[in-house]
């Protein structure tokens, strides 16, 4: 190795890191400020020696007599699971037929799929909203499950027709001679083999779901708020609270970190699976 090949190396690490402690800084000073007090919270410049302090956490669990942040949570951890179940459930055929049984003009269904994502969400808003309010379903979970669905489709299809690409067609045939419908060629043969990409998939569309706001924000009121809408409501008219709005962000965000940290190696396989032939 010559000495310019090895130092691009070791550069190209560097920048790496540096951009990795970059976007790292963020979240690491909101860790930070939701362990000080309000008024550590606000000085500036900010103080790093600040004591330390729960109460950013008691606050946001409502210790004080506050509103409880559980039923947000686990209506945020319903509709987006529920919402990212559906997704691969109709996601994995569509791939199938789009990969590896290709339809005609398999390429513009493909472009369908994308162009609807097209749409400014904000465009949809209000036709949305008299549909949820003629039918009964405003502040209902459902209508979020619903949304979270259709709104992930096209980019989970378009996500897993890449990966159910790399699928060896010889070992779908095998299969098929020994006797094997369509329901167990899917989810006995080419699950298992994409299971990477299906991880990928899926870990994306939960945090889309997870981190949506704005239908949640206009279509729920109080029985189906979810965890984005819940921490708007720590703006108020009193002021920022940044000591309890960080501790309210980190657990909100805890989740979608904790998936991402438990499904890292798959992600990381399905999001290269075919970039090396």
């Amino acid at each position: 190795m010559t000495f310019s090949t090895f130092f691009r190396s070791k550069g190209l690490g560097l920048l790496a890191w540096l951009a990795g402690i970059v976007f790292f800084l963020p979240i690491a000073w909101m860790a930070l400020t939701s362990f000080h007090s309000e008024a550590d919270a606000a000085t500036n410049p900010p103080s790093f020696a600040a004591s330390l302090t729960l109460d950013g956490y008691r606050d946001f669990f409502g210790a004080d007599g506050g509103a409880s942040p559980w039923p947000a949570l686990i209506n945020s951890t319903v509709a987006s699971l529920v919402a990212t179940l559906f997704v691969l459930v109709l996601a994995l055929p569509a791939a199938y037929a789009l990969s590896i049984r290709r339809v005609r003009k398999w390429t513009d269904v493909l472009f369908f799929f994308l162009s609807t994502k097209m749409l400014p969400v904000v465009a949809g808003l209000l036709p949305i909203y008299l549909f949820a309010k003629n039918t009964g379903l405003l502040d209902n979970i459902w209508l979020l499950v619903i949304l979270y669905t259709s709104m992930n489709l096209p980019i989970a299809v378009w996500m897993m027709q890449s990966f159910l690409a790399e699928v060896p067609v010889a070992v779908i045939e095998a299969a098929q001679i020994d006797g094997a419908r369509l329901p167990t060629v899917l989810t006995r043969v080419v699950a298992p083999i994409a299971l990477p990409g299906i991880a990928a998939t899926a870990l994306i569309c939960f945090i889309f779901s997870w981190n949506e706001l704005l239908f949640a924000r206009v279509l729920t009121g109080v029985v189906a708020q979810t965890a984005p809408v819940f921490l708007t409501g720590f703006i108020t008219s009193q002021g920022l609270f940044l000591a309890k709005v960080c501790a309210a962000s980190l657990v909100i965000s805890l989740p979608v970190l904790a998936a991402g940290f438990a499904a890292q190696d798959k992600l990381v396989q399905g999001l290269s699976l075919g970039a090396v032939k």
